[in-house]
């Protein structure tokens, strides 16, 4: 199931570039890692959404699990996909949607976050520095 339906993807990217403008603003009046703008929930969880699609779009693949609660999963990357059993990837990733949309948006960077205790990471592929910022 996709993440987003497909009539959403422009407000999705509409709400995911008020959420960076948002954050730019707040850029200097705090640790970047504790950057969140307050935003509707509607805006948030479409700026989670769009920007889940995008990550999927961008690395392909049914490997690892990105998970953003309570708006959005994607599986992600080329490696083993999921255990017909529980349908879970051996590698699974969960953040806050405020972290995800730090690191997805290039306010802080994965290490930054992960360093502060902010990213749930189980499995090999728990690194997605190299496939963000997303762009």
């Amino acid at each position: 199931m996709a993440v987003i339906r497909e009539t959403d993807i422009i407000a999705g990217m509409d709400a995911y570039d008020t959420w960076c403008d948002a954050a730019r603003k707040l850029i200097g009046t705090e640790p970047p890692t504790r950057i969140a703008p307050t935003l509707p929930r509607p805006t948030m969880a479409l700026a989670v959404r769009y920007s889940l699609h995008m990550l999927e779009t961008k690395a392909p693949g049914p490997g690892v699990e990105v998970r953003v609660a309570p708006w959005g999963a994607v599986k992600i990357l080329d490696g083993p996909a999921s255990d017909p059993h529980n349908l879970t990837p051996p590698d699974v990733i969960e953040l806050d949607p405020d972290v995800w949309l730090r690191v997805a948006s290039g306010v802080t960077t994965w290490s930054e976050e992960r360093e502060a205790g902010h990213i749930s990471a189980v499995g090999e592929r728990d690194d997605l520095s190299a496939i963000l910022p997303l762009g």
